[in-house]
């Protein structure tokens, strides 16, 4: 058997020392950056998004919009830093300062995110930036409706009666009509009955209002109301308008499922008619011949 000595020595002789120098730099150079980047995203996130946003609240306290943003695009801004400040540790430092690299780079990032991500980004910025609309309030646009919970870079979350929380693209509700008529604190809710014109239209408006009341879901400030909205071909359409408190609050789909069923049952006991169905008139005239033996023929003339 030979020495280790003798095993050993021609093995390490068969090692370039200057591939152990490159394996040393690369670790070196991933453990700065990992350091780096840990120690400022660290800090950043455990003191400067906090700080930051607290700062942001107290000066805006009627507007929860910029806190949950202020969150968002900090968090971000410490992310980049962490990304510079582990380039910094690595040793790459001097890339920051090359001008033509950094072009290149952000024309790459613009090239990637493409417009309709670019144009969210910016859709997002007026969202944030408009005074009328603020996260907890409840705004319609022509796909849905619901209240909004945060502000992102490229959605906006909202969250529907059904309490399901839907992602909206920022576009979407930049690009189209919103409409916010409910407020913080209430939520207008309409329901449309038809009657048959034969029926009393006036006893009919009463009603709904007295069936809106028996729920102690609806409000008394602003008092339910009723009234005629449509002269259909045969029915009369009316609309009952009553106010609940925030539709967070309270459970809508039960809310309009029971105003239903308790206008059917009222409407049924003071004999009004809810939908009744189309009618025609049909006019003309009935012709009976007798022609011999093959019996009657008959003729309908009509309109």
């Amino acid at each position: 058997m030979l020495p280790l000595r003798a095993t050993v020595g021609p093995l390490f002789g068969q090692i370039d020392v200057g591939e152990l120098t490159v394996y040393e730099d690369a670790a070196g150079a991933a453990a700065g950056f990992v350091v780096g980047a840990l120690v400022v995203y660290v800090v950043g996130r455990l003191l400067f998004v906090p700080g930051v946003t607290r700062v942001v609240s107290s000066r805006n306290r009627n507007n929860p919009t910029l806190e949950t943003a202020t969150r968002t695009y900090t968090h971000a801004l410490v992310v980049l830093a962490a990304g510079l400040a582990g380039l910094v540790g690595a040793g790459y430092g001097s890339l920051l300062t090359d001008s033509a690299l950094i072009i290149a780079a952000v024309t790459l990032v613009l090239g990637v995110a493409g417009q309709e991500v670019i144009g969210a980004l910016i859709s997002g910025l007026f969202l944030v930036a408009d005074p009328d609309f603020n996260v907890g309030d409840w705004i319609a646009w022509p796909n849905g409706e619901g209240v909004v919970e945060a502000v992102d870079f490229r959605v906006t979350r909202v969250r529907t009666v059904n309490n399901e929380t839907i992602s909206v693209p920022n576009t979407e509700l930049t690009t189209n009509a919103l409409v916010r008529p409910y407020g913080r604190e209430r939520y207008r809710v309409t329901e449309q009955v038809d009657i048959a014109y034969a029926d009393d239209v006036e006893l009919a408006l009463r009603e709904l209002v007295e069936v809106a009341r028996a729920d102690d879901r609806v409000l008394d400030d602003p008092q339910p109301t009723s009234r005629i909205i449509d002269f259909a071909e045969s029915s009369v359409t009316l609309k009952a308008e009553f106010w609940v408190a925030s539709p967070m609050d309270v459970n809508l789909v039960d809310v309009r499922s029971q105003f239903r069923r308790r206008a059917k049952l009222r409407f049924d006991e003071v004999d009004l008619t809810l939908g009744p169905a189309s009618g025609r008139e049909l006019s003309g005239s009935l012709n009976v011949d007798f022609e011999g033996e093959r019996g009657p023929t008959t003729d309908l003339v009509g309109e």
